[in-house]
């Protein structure tokens, strides 16, 4: 159990939160929703002792294994994938480590003997004859190759190193479990077991995730930071979100019934101050107005992007004809003999394992990179937008965002270029910072901009959720489920393929496809019919 007493935590003159009171028990799991910059990882780190408070306490009872997901896995460059899991529990690791020192000696005196002894009870205890087991099972079952388990951590692939860092959260059972953004990168597959493990799982779990699917999963509770406080509501996601909209409305309509009444009260005393018979009357009126108090409504942290694609014209009969399409790279075949034509209508969502392929047949259809052979041919009256995975590319220079916005604008006037940086959520001063210093999520703010002013009637989205937070997610989800032309995109957001994808196209490994006319989970379960 976690006990957060009357936590507060300040950086300068500024509070992130204030007099927290929260408790985290057994058989939970929570999920901790905020704005960007809101403070949810600093909160974890609260948690994990790795920061302090400003005032106040944290608790974690006597004796239990606190685990947090790291997020540096260059750490372990020079560590096996199944050492660095087995490091999750770090007092089981130290003893392995101690043993094979002991092991290692030429020189073995009593003392040795009883000392190792000691440390083999203490390995026994910590269930380490089954640890690599216990690793090895994590890895695969997060999708990590059996080729990689005893290789060194910086000789496998970036996606399978995620995974490893994950199975040494989740590792050796911890009595409570910090999450943060643990579906990041993360195959569907691999998400999915996540989810199993997590609904399993009998001890205290605290996540953050930008997954509405997942948080409405695995979530028990939602602990909501907003308005400088930490909120606590039983339920998933949506039941917060429910919630939390329902008690502002009912704010907002018991002001507007007060402000009524004071308002006839005003309008009576105005009335009968001077009339001497009705002059108790309006002295009684005042005291009534005198009680009456209105909520303070303060405006919340969570601010939602206005995001909305009008293309500038409607696309044809033809729109695109992909044809026997292949590439290799660096020796191994990419995209193997590709077929498939886009319709009206269709919104496509590419999924699988194979990211590589689904960000290299982006980047053939915007003519970014050659193929091997095969035939792309487009419409005549499709105008393209792309929203690249890496989008680095585009912010090397120097300029300003609302410089660099209006290479996409056709209003050469900085005031409605700034009004529309303003429902992107860049306000004030914000819309001259240099665009080389954005963070991740502003930079996908310019880029879905960019794609808004061009006004294409095709899009192509490549992981447009990476570095979004939730509200952002939610405008950009609404927004291409109004969309009403073609769009090719990928994304590990579960809610988000569902409700905006028509059409299913999985890259296997191999580079060949699996096309499906259904929705996601249609789709999902079909494949479960095939296993």
């Amino acid at each position: 159990m976690i006990q957060v007493n009357n936590v507060t935590l300040k950086f300068g003159k500024r509070t992130l939160f204030e007099d927290v009171n929260l408790k985290f028990t057994k058989g939970n799991c929570y999920g901790l929703i905020g704005a960007n910059g809101a403070g949810k990882s600093t909160f974890l780190k609260l948690l994990s002792g790795e920061i302090e408070t400003t005032h106040g306490d944290i608790e974690i009872t006597k004796g239990e294994r606190l685990a947090v997901l790291k997020q540096d896995h260059y750490a372990y460059d020079e560590f096996t994938p199944v050492e660095t899991v087995i490091m999750g529990n770090t007092k089981l690791f130290e003893i392995m480590k101690e043993k094979e020192k002991m092991y290692a000696k030429t020189d073995f005196t009593d003392e040795d003997g009883i000392k190792l002894g000691e440390l083999e009870a203490a390995f026994a205890e910590l269930d380490g004859w089954s640890a690599e087991s216990e690793a090895c099972e994590l890895l695969n079952n997060l999708g990590v190759e059996e080729s990689n388990h005893y290789a060194l951590m910086k000789d496998i692939p970036n996606n399978q190193k995620v995974k490893v860092l994950l199975a040494q959260a989740l590792f050796g059972n911890p009595d409570i479990l910090l999450l943060d953004e643990p579906t990041n990168n993360l195959d569907l597959d691999a998400i999915n077991w996540l989810e199993e493990f997590l609904i399993e799982f009998e001890n205290t779990v605290i996540v953050v995730s930008h997954d509405r699917h997942f948080l409405n999963k695995v979530c028990t509770h939602i602990a909501d930071i907003d308005f400088g406080k930490i909120k606590l509501y039983i339920g998933n996601y949506d039941f917060w979100y429910e919630s939390s909209q329902l008690a502002l409305k009912q704010m907002k309509e018991s002001n507007r019934k007060k402000e009524e009444k004071i308002k006839e009260l005003q309008a009576f005393i105005a009335r009968f101050s001077a009339n001497a018979s009705k002059s108790k009357q309006a002295t009684s009126r005042k005291k009534m107005l005198e009680k009456i108090e209105l909520d303070e409504i303060v405006p919340s942290s969570r601010k939602y992007p206005f995001i909305e694609f009008k293309p500038n014209k409607e696309s044809g009969k033809q729109i695109l004809t992909v044809k026997k399409l292949s590439k290799t790279i660096d020796g191994k075949k990419i995209i193997d003999n590709v077929s498939f034509i886009v319709e009206k209508g269709d919104k496509i969502a590419f999924v699988g394992t194979n990211n590589i392929a689904k960000t290299t047949l982006f980047k053939i259809l915007m003519g970014e990179m050659k193929y091997d052979s095969g035939s792309i041919e487009w419409g005549n009256t499709i105008t393209k937008s792309y929203f690249p995975q890496d989008n680095s590319s585009y912010f090397t220079g120097d300029e300003s965002i609302v410089k660099w916005i209006g290479h996409f604008y056709n209003i050469d006037d900085e005031t409605v270029l700034r009004g529309f940086l303003g429902r992107m959520l860049f306000s004030g001063e914000e819309v001259f910072k240099n665009v080389n210093v954005l963070s991740g999520g502003e930079k996908a703010r310019c880029m879905l901009s960019k794609c808004m002013l061009e006004a294409s009637n095709f899009l192509i989205l490549d992981e447009p959720t990476n570095h979004l937070d939730l509200e952002s997610i939610t405008a950009l989800n609404n927004g291409l489920i109004k969309y009403n032309s073609e769009l090719l995109f990928a994304s590990h957001d579960h809610q988000f393929v569902e409700t905006v994808a028509n059409r299913i196209i999985e890259f296997n490994d191999d580079g060949t496809i699996i096309d499906k006319k259904c929705s996601f989970d249609e789709y999902l379960e079909f494949k479960k019919t095939k296993q």
